[in-house]
């Protein structure tokens, strides 16, 4: 998690429906963030996700049972994303602040062992998935053995806790293991986390194991993929932050194959 430093802190925005609409851009930018500092981008990442879950299942869930655990799981992330500074708490501030992110990751093991606690599938398995990855800020040995025991089962906490997994992997250097997890997470349908995402850190760990021409195939594929896709009347998609930077390091390693990568013609409307 990125700790913000800053004179005057600012509230963090409440999460909003936008986020399931918007939350494979999100993970893409959250991403970068974090490539070579040795972390994960697992906060970003699950609550992005796991916010837009709730969100929908409130529209799906009525039962009192269920709005309550969604409250407390909705509660837990934003103690888990609440602002790390060093800098005063301002005389009427209500948001939560912490001086270090040991301590933000305590209280909110400790909010969401609540939840664990109190309720029942998804939500317990959806708490676990968050107890692990804030468990890495204190005990990371812990938090490894926590996210290996959910990847083992089954669900969307599962697939996350293994997406997890291969960033911590990554980042201490184990690349073979991380590309492992990868490639299985890359061969699912449907999952929680885009492919593209997947290809790109996937491609990514490639470049570290100077394996180019596997590096390059991916970023091709991640590119040219974008390039092609279109909307329901014809027209080119917007390319996302992640296709854009594939494009770039294709650029960089084989600059020729970046030339196959046509960009279409936009049609000029009123045009016969």
């Amino acid at each position: 998690m990125v700790e913000v430093e800053q004179d005057t802190p600012q509230p963090k925005e409440a999460y909003q429906d936008e986020f399931q609409t918007t939350v494979g851009d999100k993970i893409e930018e959250l991403g970068e963030k974090f490539v070579g500092k040795g972390r994960t981008i697992l906060y970003g990442i699950g609550a992005l996700v796991f916010v837009a879950l709730l969100m929908w299942g409130y529209h799906i869930w009525s039962n009192r049972t269920n709005n309550a655990a969604q409250a407390a799981l909705g509660k837990a992330i934003e103690t888990s994303q609440a602002l790390v500074s060093d800098a005063p708490v301002l005389a009427g501030v209500t948001y939560q602040t912490f001086k270090t992110e040991k301590a933000r990751s305590e209280a909110a093991i400790s909010e969401f062992q609540e939840v664990a606690d109190k309720y029942g599938s998804p939500y317990r398995e959806k708490a676990q998935y968050f107890i692990a990855v804030n468990r890495l800020q204190i005990d990371r040995t812990a938090g490894i053995k926590e996210l290996e025991e959910i990847a083992s089962g089954s669900g969307d906490a599962s697939i996350l806790a293994k997406f997890a997994l291969a960033q911590a992997k990554s980042g201490d250097g184990k690349l073979d293991e991380a590309a492992k997890i990868y490639q299985e997470l890359s061969q699912l349908e449907n999952a929680i986390i885009s492919k593209e995402t997947i290809d790109f850190e996937l491609a990514k760990i490639y470049e570290k194991q100077d394996k180019t021409k596997e590096a390059v195939d991916l970023y091709f594929d991640i590119a040219n993929k974008a390039n092609e896709a279109k909307d329901s009347d014809g027209k080119p998609l917007p390319q996302s932050q992640t296709a854009g930077e594939a494009k770039q390091k294709l650029e960089e390693l084989a600059p020729e194959r970046a030339k196959e990568i046509v960009v279409p013609e936009t049609p000029v409307e009123g045009a016969s």
